[in-house]
């Protein structure tokens, strides 16, 4: 029997949610909507919803609106049925629904991603203990200790215990036997990189190795340090190196494609530092298309790094960029409609209403307050007056009556400017939330148990008696 969804909405966004549900058709659902007594959806709070909805009439889950704030699980005892959230964008129900009926998973990938410090030698513990938390919050699960040439690293053994300590998986990274002896000696899980003239190292540890080739390209010395840790037994990654644009680039990924093709079953490496540090463009669609490739021959670990100020949050993307080629490979699919993380400049659907549809909602708003908007045709500000259409917002000026109002105004002129380019670059724009720039920034932290308290102007002015 098909799954009975009951969907909560107010006034003003009712129509719009039966249209994109009905446009949806066949679900692989049944549903209702009801409309509770709220203009405004994203308004709605779980308290809201348990005065005005007697019970969950017949549903087997209930789905609010995306901005809904409050206790969802204390709402699902309540009814007796899941209660969740839906998109904050009804526009993208389709999407939060997925083709299968199933929001898409992105807690699981197969790549084990190394995050290297590399110039740990010059930082003291406390510094690398920090580095690696950070590392480890955007989503690393070995931290890799780089070392330097002709650089001592005195405290190396203390920076894998405290590591250690910290509850961080370790690795070091040194063309230097003395630095790789010392770090698996101190607790290290894992070496790099080592090559067939270094193999016989790994009869002294038990640190698991990355093997590279003797000379760069040389793809033959590679196979036999892999054949060699086979013969031994031991477990191993293998990384035939990726080179920079213009010094190898092409005709290294050919190598990995052809190590694939002779060890089918090899574990690989992928350091993707190369390109991402060393190529003048946007990490994240760098690394997207890097862990396309990775995905595709089934590598099961990455070395990324995070030096260059333009690749600053290249850890989190290459998280987020694992996880999401995992689920489309999975699933057979395109990797498109499973994350906007990594879409920073541009949203797929930059504005999900039109001109006429932000029109036809406009015309339901009874009061003064002002709603903003955006669409292929402009920015939008809209109340009980009437809407007001412009490109730059310096037009609409004169038409919102301010003039004596600061903080008000302040508040608009903030809005706009997000409006403003949000159209500009082709961006999702919602009044009162920052603009999303996906995994370029860390996630907000956002408590959805609680109303959003009103903003300092909205606060300046109900104590000043302008609101």
């Amino acid at each position: 029997m098909a799954e009975r969804i009951l969907f909560l909405t107010g006034k003003l966004a009712h129509r719009s949610l039966e249209a994109v549900l009905e446009s949806m058709h066949p679900t692989p659902f049944h549903y209702k909507v009801a409309r509770l007594g709220i203009t405004v959806a994203g308004l709605m709070t779980a308290d809201f919803i348990r005065r005005h909805l007697p019970d969950a009439a017949g549903a087997d889950r209930i789905v609010v609106p995306g901005r809904c704030r409050g206790d969802l699980a204390a709402l699902s005892v309540h009814y007796g049925v899941p209660v969740e959230r839906g998109p904050d964008e009804l526009k993208d129900m389709p999407r939060f629904f997925g083709a299968s009926g199933k929001r898409p998973d992105l807690s699981k990938r197969d790549v084990l991603l190394f995050a290297e410090i590399v110039d740990a030698p010059n930082l003291d513990i406390a510094g690398i203990v920090a580095r690696a938390a950070t590392f480890r919050a955007d989503g690393a699960d070995v931290i890799d200790l780089g070392c330097l040439p002709d650089t001592p690293f005195a405290h190396l053994e203390e920076a894998i215990a405290e590591l250690r300590r910290a509850g961080h998986r370790v690795s070091v990274d040194s063309l230097e036997r003395d630095d790789l002896v010392r770090g698996a000696r101190a607790g290290a899980e894992f070496l790099l990189s080592l090559n067939e003239a270094t193999l016989s190292l790994v009869d002294e540890i038990e640190a698991t190795p990355v093997l590279i080739p003797a000379q760069p390209g040389d793809l033959d010395s590679l196979g036999r340090a892999i054949e060699a840790m086979e013969r031994r037994g031991r477990p191993y990654f293998a990384d035939s190196i990726l080179e920079p644009i213009h010094f190898g680039f092409t005709a290294s990924v050919a190598r990995y494609h052809a190590l694939r093709e002779r060890y089918p079953q090899a574990p690989i490496l992928v350091g993707v530092g190369n390109l991402t540090e060393l190529t003048d463009a946007d990490t994240m669609g760098v690394n997207a298309l890097l862990f396309g490739v990775v995905s595709e021959l089934k590598a099961t670990a990455v070395l990324a790094t995070q030096v260059s100020p333009h690749a600053r949050s290249a850890i989190r993307e290459a998280a987020l960029a694992s996880r999401m080629m995992f689920a489309a490979r999975e699933a057979h699919d395109l990797p498109r409609g499973y994350s906007d993380g990594l879409l920073a400049l541009h949203a797929r659907r930059p504005f999900p209403d039109t001109a006429e549809e932000i029109a036809a909602t406009a015309a339901q708003v009874k009061d003064p307050s002002f709603r903003i908007q955006i669409s292929e045709r402009g920015v939008h500000v809209y109340n009980r007056d009437g809407v007001r259409v412009a490109e730059d917002p310096f037009d609409l000026w004169p038409q919102l009556g301010l003039e004596d109002d600061a903080a008000h105004a302040f508040y608009m002129g903030v809005e706009l400017a997000r409006a403003q380019i949000a159209r500009q670059l082709g961006k999702r724009y919602a009044q009162d939330e920052p603009l999303d720039w996906g995994t370029a920034l860390p996630p907000r932290e956002v408590d959805l148990m609680e109303q959003k308290l009103p903003g300092t102007t909205v606060s300046h002015a109900l104590r000043s008696g302008k609101a």
